[in-house]
């Protein structure tokens, strides 16, 4: 596996009149086996982060029957992990460019697992379900460092080996994957239920608390997975040639890189010249001067060069400007993307998945239920709209009309909440979910990717993906507190009008 996505990393895929021939969802051997090993790690982002929502009604349970969870706990408990992906992104973002995707792609899942095996294994002797509460928030915290850590690691591994004409489609393809651990998250949570429905039916209700420990820790199976073929990924010939002319621009010395072969590595020069020539002339951004060097010359580049490189670079406004617009973008769609998929429990109250009646089982079993029904409809359908889209209608239309679709659906909920029906409320639900994943969640992880050079996309794009969760964690923290203020009418205007200003 490793020598086919080195090869299809050195070729390129520098033809690019066949590249626009093929349908832009057709993707070749390299490519699956590529945005597999990316895109199982989104898998398992998006599990670990939304699985919360299946779990704290478990905890509620377990430690807190007659409660409820305390509020300020619970949003801080559901805010920890995108606390510790703020950390992640920066930190992982600023080291990939440093230091080399490969020395860094790997770390952040091996994160990942520690924190997973930490969470699920809340020693016995805390009785004290506040005790329990502090634990995991702690643990998802360091979780989050490691989910945070994947989003710009994956994005320019694979950005770095796809040719301009499928980027799109493939960064799609594995930002898809996040419908998918939602979708995941649920269903096991059904099954699990389940298994154990017999003893819970039977008044065993002490066994949720082995449920939830269970249902956290099924996420290191894809993990553990696709640790291996993580750490041992080639570097990218591209971050290569892009390292060396950085060094040899700073020091003046040079050093042949090892060739491939002639005839490969004079087509693989050509196909990012192209790439590059193409990137500046649809951002009308003026060409760094780094970016005019020759690629098929280089040195190993020392690191000083690289954060002299990266303060330069924005020291200018017409590349500040693209990395706050990325930023903002980010950040307004994360406060309406997470302040909802983190506190659906209120819509699917209202659409009768509220988990208040019958038994733990039933109660449970509801929940996970309405989560199935929610991500099915909506949440993972949008993902492949933009996927089959993205590079015909353009990232800029398809971002205008998510933000503008997704608060139109707000507003209708915003104003009718409580007087619309089940069936037209889960309408409107089911179309926002759409919108975001068909529009601005999806293209705003994209344009982050692409928008910048190689030498310092992980950096750029680290940094984006932190304002977004910047947006998620105050959408976590507030939530709550503001619904019980002002209402949940309120909190979804408020949503709404993020939406419009993005």
């Amino acid at each position: 596996m490793l020598a086919d996505l080195d090869h299809f990393g050195k070729n390129y895929e520098h033809n690019q009149e066949s590249q626009k021939a093929k349908k832009p969802w057709m993707l070749s051997w390299p490519q699956v086996k590529l945005v597999g090993l990316a895109g199982t790690g989104f898998f398992v982002d998006a599990y670990d982060l939304f699985i919360i929502n299946q779990v704290a009604p478990m905890l509620a349970a377990v430690y807190f029957p007659h409660t409820g969870l305390p509020a300020k706990q619970q949003d801080l408990m559901k805010a920890a992990a995108n606390i510790g992906c703020v950390v992640g992104q920066v930190l992982f973002g600023l080291l990939a460019d440093a230091f080399g995707r490969k020395a860094i792609y790997g770390k952040e899942l091996m994160v990942i697992i520690i924190a997973t095996i930490f969470q699920m294994s809340s020693p016995a002797w805390f009785s004290d379900g506040h005790r329990v509460l502090t634990w995991i928030t702690i643990c998802r915290i360091f979780l989050g460092i490691g989910i945070g850590g994947d989003y710009p690691m994956s994005a320019t591994v694979v950005s770095d080996r796809a040719n301009i004409h499928r980027r799109g489609t493939l960064l799609t393809f594995i930002f898809a994957n996040q419908g998918w651990g939602s979708f995941v998250g649920s269903l096991v949570t059904i099954v699990t239920l389940e298994g154990f429905k017999g003893r819970l039916k039977s008044g065993h209700t002490q066994d949720v608390d082995k449920i939830w420990r269970i249902l956290i820790g099924l996420s290191l199976i894809p993990a553990f997975g696709t640790l291996y073929q993580r750490l041992t990924l080639p570097e990218s010939r591209k971050f290569e040639l892009t390292k060396a002319r950085e060094g040899a621009a700073e020091t003046g010395t040079v050093t042949e890189l090892p060739p491939v072969t002639e005839k490969k590595q004079d087509a693989n020069a050509n196909a990012q010249v192209a790439e590059a020539d193409s990137e500046k002339s649809s951002l009308k951004v003026p060409p760094s001067p780094s970016d005019t060097k020759d690629e098929t010359h280089g040195v190993i580049a020392d690191k000083k060069a690289h954060w002299k490189e990266f303060i330069e670079f924005f020291s200018t406004w017409n590349h500040l400007r693209l990395l706050l617009g990325s930023m903002f973008s980010w950040f307004l769609v994360d406060i309406a993307f997470y302040g909802i998929n983190l506190n659906q429990s209120v819509v699917l109250a209202q659409i009768g998945y509220d988990g208040k009646k019958g038994d733990v089982y039933d109660k449970l079993f509801s929940l996970a239920t309405g989560n199935i029904i929610v991500t099915s409809l909506g949440f993972l359908p949008g993902y492949y709209f933009t996927l089959f889209l993205i590079d015909i209608v353009g990232r800029k239309k398809l971002q205008y009309m998510g933000f503008a679709m997704s608060g139109l659906f707000l507003a209708i909920l915003a104003g009718e909440i409580n007087h619309l029906g089940k069936a037209p409320l889960l309408v409107c639900f089911t179309f926002m979910q759409f919108f975001f994943n068909f529009g601005a969640n999806t293209t705003t992880f994209i344009v982050a990717a692409e928008l910048f050079p190689t030498r310092i996309r992980a950096s750029a794009h680290g940094i984006s993906a932190a304002a977004g969760k910047c947006g998620a964690i105050l959408s976590s923290l507030v939530f709550n507190q503001l619904k019980a203020k002002i209402g949940t009418s309120a909190v979804l205007w408020i949503f709404f009008a993020t939406c419009i200003a993005g």
